[in-house]
């Protein structure tokens, strides 16, 4: 029963983030496609039966995933990135007041959305949009898209 609780609430972590969990009758997690963005790049993971919130670790030893509604999802880290805490995340999630505004006035890059935890931040430090903290704490690997 614990088991079912934590992948369900894995599956739901996942989902949050924008991830699609292919999940088969037996309960296993699987491949996602394009689950979020790091430094523009897309990323997929694999869906894992992990639930750390009440584990008590420390903040720093996880990254952060921000939750956007209105597109992909943006990770602070991917493997290779000095910081990076091997696929350890906190789920957090950001609304804005006017996401296409946010976008026009914080997107560096010119993608046409927020394709980076900094053009995200940037958004957070001027108001534009707000992060409503952690929603999921969860282990899975990040995976790169080829060709993105």
């Amino acid at each position: 029963m614990k088991r079912l609780r934590i992948f369900a609430i894995t599956v739901a972590a996942l989902a949050a983030f924008g991830g699609t969990a292919l999940v088969s009758a037996n309960g296993a997690g699987g491949v996602t496609g394009p689950a979020f963005y790091v430094d523009g790049e897309l990323y997929r993971t694999v869906g894992t039966p992990t639930d750390l919130s009440h584990t008590g670790a420390p903040d720093r030893s996880f990254d952060t995933i921000y939750d956007i509604s209105e597109q992909t999802n943006v990770a602070e880290a991917k493997p290779g990135d000095r910081d990076f805490n091997g696929g350890r995340w906190r789920v957090r999630h950001v609304s804005f007041g006017d996401y296409d505004a946010a976008v026009i006035a914080h997107d560096a890059n010119g993608s046409g959305n927020l394709d980076s935890a900094e053009e995200v931040e940037a958004a957070i430090a001027s108001g534009m949009a707000w992060e409503s903290g952690v929603v999921a704490s969860f282990v899975c690997p990040v995976i790169h898209v080829p060709g993105s």
